[in-house]
């Protein structure tokens, strides 16, 4: 298997609530492939999709356990600077967001902090000086010692 992820899908309560979060909260731009039911956006290499929760549960054949059980998930955003970080999450928060954890600075030397979607889905938002990020939004890990 190679070491990749290509899509992450996120099962939201509400999908027109998301798509306006995502969309003109956020300001992404839904992928033309997107249907009747699923929403897609691309995000460099990947794909991040919105479906309705209850569908996702019943596709996975696993029953729904609801948005306020702790998933052990996290998504991320690494913003170019502490600034960039701070607009991000005033952005979210604006959007309809929640804001589960203030940014600070934290012990690994960077800046963090952590907002929830609509559907209760983590983003953390942080400035990791450590991880340079390239023009096109990728980041490459430094070289290992």
């Amino acid at each position: 298997m190679e070491q990749r992820v290509s899509l992450i899908t996120l099962g939201v309560a509400d999908l027109g609530r998301s798509q306006q979060f995502y969309e003109q909260g956020l300001g992404w731009v839904r992928s033309p492939s997107s249907q009747e039911g699923v929403t897609f956006y691309q995000i460099g290499g990947l794909v991040l999709g919105l479906y309705p929760r209850a569908a996702l549960a019943e596709d996975c054949g696993l029953e729904d356990a609801g948005s306020t059980v702790f998933t052990g998930l996290t998504l991320a955003y690494n913003a170019r600077s502490r600034d960039e970080a701070d607009g991000v999450m005033a952005r979210a928060v604006a959007a309809g967001g929640h804001e589960v954890k203030s940014l600070q600075e934290v012990f690994w030397g960077g800046y963090s902090g952590y907002f929830a979607d609509p559907d209760g889905h983590l983003w953390e938002v942080s400035h990791n000086p450590f991880w340079p990020i390239a023009e096109d939004g990728s980041i490459l890990l430094p070289d290992q010692p």
